[in-house]
């Protein structure tokens, strides 16, 4: 399926998820990020794919509907179903089971590629795909050991994530927001947001040769119709109001983080805060 077709997809693709029901306007959004990434890696019709971190299956469906009925989608997250809000991953996933693109779909949550027990066959898969779900790793080590043993289990890797390196003064509010996050995460007071280890893109092309990746020139991605950036700022404000979690970090810790709060609230938008680049790769 080329990038046009694809993309003329999106509204069809984005009402199979039960989040365009709550906001269909933001699902169109995500869904034709998601479209633009799938054809850009040329995933193609009939391909076997193995996607890791899948959340709501926001990338799945997309993904889904490239393959097409002689392709799947093995979408696999190490979250619980009852994880997310205001729609859970398990009532995503139910939703999109029951559309037209479900028989190509298997889900399969609280699962953890790095677990022995778990296992896929050598050369199983076409594609692995890991879009925008590296941040939520508890570190660059632990990433790094997934793209290692995923490589065993398909020849190509399609990848997605932020650019910690802003284009524009109006992206700082969504990069400080991530940094923070981090910061307290890595300080050892664990959480469950979508940012606990944030990294830049050079850090991932180092990581990738480690793993047995050879990666391809990355490719920048427009994010702009995107709502992450205030996402992240609301989330990481959630998390300067958390007094019990704030008093429990090392106070030179705390003290960092109050001051690029300072800075945070001082450049942040009610709404409208734009977001980081993002980029996109794959590697054989």
């Amino acid at each position: 399926m080329d990038k046009t077709e694809l993309m003329a997809k999106a509204p069809s693709i984005a009402a199979s998820m039960a989040a365009a029901h709550v906001s269909p306007g933001i699902q169109l959004a995500q869904t034709r990020y998601r479209a633009a990434l799938v054809s850009g890696w040329g995933v193609p019709a009939g391909a076997s794919v193995l996607e890791v971190g899948c959340g709501q299956g926001d990338m799945t469906a997309a993904l889904a509907e490239a393959v097409g009925p002689r392709g799947r989608v093995v979408a696999v997250d190490i979250a619980d179903p009852s994880y997310g809000a205001p729609v859970t991953l398990g009532q995503s996933a139910e939703h999109l089971k029951a559309s037209p693109l479900g028989s190509r779909i298997d889900f399969r949550f609280g699962l953890d590629v790095l677990d022995e027990a778990v296992a896929f066959p050598d050369d199983g898969f076409d594609h692995v795909v890991l879009a925008h779900c590296s941040w939520y790793f508890e570190s660059l080590d632990r990433l790094g050991a997934t793209l290692a043993r995923v490589r065993r289990w398909a020849r190509n890797l399609c990848y997605a994530e932020w650019d910690l390196t802003p284009g524009s003064a109006e992206q700082l509010p969504h990069l400080l927001a991530v940094l923070i996050q981090g910061q307290i995460e890595a300080s050892g007071s664990r959480g469950e947001g979508n940012v606990r280890t944030p990294f830049s893109r050079e850090s991932l092309l180092r990581a990738l040769p480690a793993a047995g990746w050879d990666p391809a020139p990355a490719q920048a991605v427009d994010t702009t119709a995107l709502q992450d950036g205030d996402w992240e700022v609301d989330a990481c404000m959630a998390l300067l109001d958390d007094a019990d979690r704030m008093a429990g970090l090392p106070r030179t810790v705390r003290e960092l983080v109050l001051s690029q709060a300072d800075v945070l609230r001082s450049l942040a938008k009610r709404r409208g805060n734009v977001p980081l680049p993002a980029y996109s790769l794959t590697a054989r």
